[in-house]
């Protein structure tokens, strides 16, 4: 039996569908993640109150330390028997979010604390406030280094939100097992599946690099 590439070819609408429900978790997952990642890492850096940094030590901890199909699993399946039901999009961004959001914090928190201790004196000399000077002085500089592991998380949860599947929604990896299971023609559908998200993963590979190649401009 010789290889039949036309059910790809004729499968493509539902491919481009699917493609960009993926897209549109990936980026708005990234978006809430980046927020919960630079709160937690900015907080983590400092000195904060002792039971505030165990709040937040026990997320991070929780969230790299248990597998990402069981975080969907439970906010989608386990918290409606408390009471908190949502639909299975937001679920999927609240978990891939918060499951980034504790790896991505630890990128930031290194590259806070990866900034000079000189920086901070040299402003405090010029009369910048603590605030001020995180603002204006480390943060810039701490972001120039935390982009290429921020978008090599980008990359990671696009590629993760093949998991998403298993709550029920049709993204890239659910419409490739349903043309799958119609058709019986495994490797062709998963070959255009990995096209796909090759595709999609080396397209975010340019970006950072063109991200960077700008940042190193400013960079002595």
């Amino acid at each position: 039996m010789g290889l039949n590439f036309d059910l790809v070819f004729n499968n493509l609408p539902l491919f481009w569908e699917a493609t960009q429900t993926t897209i549109k978790i990936t980026v708005a997952s990234f978006a809430f993640a980046l927020l919960v990642a630079f709160t937690v890492g900015v907080l983590r850096s400092f000195r904060i109150p002792k039971p505030i940094e165990l709040f937040l030590a026990s997320y991070v901890e929780l969230f790299r330390g248990s597998p990402l199909l069981i975080q969907l699993f439970f906010i989608y399946y386990g918290l409606p028997s408390v009471g908190i039901v949502m639909d299975a999009f937001t679920a999927a961004v609240i978990g891939l979010a918060l499951n980034g959001g504790a790896y991505m914090s630890e990128v930031v928190r290194a590259s806070i604390l990866s900034v000079p201790r000189g920086q901070w004196e040299a402003a405090f000399s010029l009369g910048y406030s603590k605030l001020e000077t995180v603002c204006y002085i480390i943060l810039p500089q701490a972001v120039r280094v935390a982009v290429p592991p921020l978008m090599n998380s980008f990359s990671s949860m696009l590629k993760e939100t093949s998991l998403v599947s298993v709550i029920s929604i049709t993204e890239l990896t659910r419409t490739g097992n349903l043309i799958y299971s119609r058709t019986a023609r495994p490797f062709e559908v998963y070959m255009a599946l990995g096209l796909f998200y090759f595709v999609m993963t080396f397209s975010v590979v340019l970006l950072a690099k063109q991200i960077e190649r700008r940042g190193t401009r400013w960079t002595i």
